[in-house]
């Protein structure tokens, strides 16, 4: 795989290059994230496309990057807005590990990225119990 072209194709990702997904994963490539697990490429274009529904502006910023042998892993900024409730510019900072096949098309995506503190904890009454919740959890400072 190269991995340029494949961070390339995140950093230009819209709705209409979309389709352009198989080119880059396998057939039967897993994907996994907060919200959903998937497998294969037609349903990880899918879990995009949905994307493009909910959110305006979606766009990945891949900021880092390590390749070691049929691996790597990619640090990242995905800024949107929310198209129900436009508002502010929102960013999620995350981690992507992805595994490649022979043919080095990523076979095996996984997403992590802390969806109470980037997500949850932005929506109104969600958002207060989530930070009381992290408050009660969290050791007190002295």
């Amino acid at each position: 795989m190269n991995l340029d072209a494949l961070v390339h194709f995140y950093h230009e990702l819209s709705s209409e290059n979309l389709a352009r997904l198989p080119q880059f994963y396998t057939a039967d490539a897993y994907f996994k994230d907060p919200f959903n697990e998937v497998r294969g490429a037609d349903a990880i274009q899918r879990v995009f496309a949905h994307m493009f529904v909910q959110l305006a502006e979606p766009r990945f910023l891949i900021k880092d990057r390590w390749q070691s042998g049929e691996g790597s892993v990619l640090l990242w900024d995905f800024s949107f807005r929310m198209k129900r409730s436009p508002g502010a510019l929102q960013t999620i900072r995350g981690a992507t590990h992805l595994r490649f096949a022979a043919d080095g098309r990523v076979a095996w995506h996984r997403d992590y990225w802390d969806a109470a503190e980037e997500f949850y904890e932005k929506i109104p009454l969600i958002g207060t119990l989530m930070r009381l919740l992290k408050r009660m959890a969290s050791v007190p400072n002295r």
